[in-house]
């Protein structure tokens, strides 16, 4: 029988270690998400690594791209969303882009904050799309 000290450090490394695993399982749950479908702008920033904050920025400024493109989004929906709590009773247009749309947005997007140029190489590299 091994010492109840081994036992807890064991206990508590697996329950890191699960941690670990649960996010990473996460991670690329929703990358795949986002190449089987349409997914909106925020949402592939994040699944390409862009922390959430940044990701809500960068997604304005490929929305403004794509307006000066001339690129409308693959799919449109109506959702009933509680992204701020409360019971959600006012829905929200939500446009959902495909990869290769993303991907034209990225190469024609020139941001001038730094994080926002990090973001854009991620999301590039994420979609395929040469930077």
């Amino acid at each position: 029988m091994s010492h109840p000290s081994i036992r807890r450090e064991r206990r508590t490394n697996r329950r890191t270690l699960r941690a670990t695993l649960r996010r990473r399982v996460a991670a690329t749950r929703l990358a795949a998400s986002c190449r089987r479908r349409p997914r909106s702008l925020t949402t592939v920033a994040v699944a390409a690594g862009v922390a959430k904050n940044t990701a809500a920025g960068v997604a304005s400024g490929l929305r403004s791209v794509a307006k000066r493109l001339g690129l409308t989004p693959a799919a449109t929906a109506r959702t009933r969303r509680t992204v701020a709590g409360g019971r959600a009773r006012r829905s929200h247009s939500v446009y959902r882009w495909t990869l290769a749309q993303v991907a034209r947005l990225v190469a024609a997007y020139r941001p001038r904050k730094a994080e926002y140029v990090a973001a854009v190489a991620l999301i590039a590299a994420f979609t395929g799309g040469a930077r």
